[in-house]
């Protein structure tokens, strides 16, 4: 992939305009669409400007691109156990605080809770009981919801869950940006 390429992709997967990628860099937008378009070859200084404005580096902007795993398996996740070791974490997706949506896994022992108490935030959530019977509280609203069920609600509120079962249940959370 030539550099005006490989830069032009940066910035749409960043959603800048090349005007705003010109006024991050202190460069203009003639200059920038030169670039994209294989007209013009950048000097170190001004590719270091570009790099930096798309939040790279030139080490990391000339790094040889590698597949990216799609599979993972149980082997791969890692798991938080809470103060009370009856209520877990489970990452399934590793060093999934990177990308654009984390799925975890949330297991609450028998009328245990676990209680997102961050501030609203801009985004989505998505949960599926996968086990059990939770109480999920989004604000002061409360929903009730058993296995098979799901929500879906933004970051708007503060929320928490409750296992209402008398056994485990386990909830496949997805948040959009990562925040745990």
């Amino acid at each position: 992939m030539e550099i005006g390429e490989k830069i032009k992709n940066l910035r749409t997967i960043l959603g800048l305009t090349q005007e705003e990628l010109a006024e991050r860099a202190e460069l203009t937008k003639g200059f920038i669409s030169q670039l994209e378009r294989g007209l013009t070859s950048p000097s170190v200084s001004s590719l270091e400007d570009v790099l930096e404005a798309l939040g790279t580096n030139i080490s990391d902007f000339f790094k040889e691109e590698k597949n990216e795993r799609v599979v993972f398996s149980k082997k791969d996740a890692f798991e938080t156990i809470f103060e009370n070791g009856k209520s877990k974490l489970e990452w399934i997706v590793p060093n999934a605080q990177k990308n654009k949506m984390e799925p975890i896994i949330i297991t609450l022992d028998s009328e245990k809770s676990f209680s997102r108490t961050y501030e609203p935030f801009e985004g989505e959530e998505f949960g599926y009981v996968l086990k059990g019977k939770i109480e999920l509280k989004l604000g002061s609203e409360i929903y009730i919801l058993k296995e098979g069920q799901c929500f879906y609600t933004t970051g708007n509120f503060k929320r928490s869950i409750h296992n209402l079962s008398k056994k485990e249940s386990k909830v496949l959370w997805i948040t959009n940006p990562p925040s745990f």
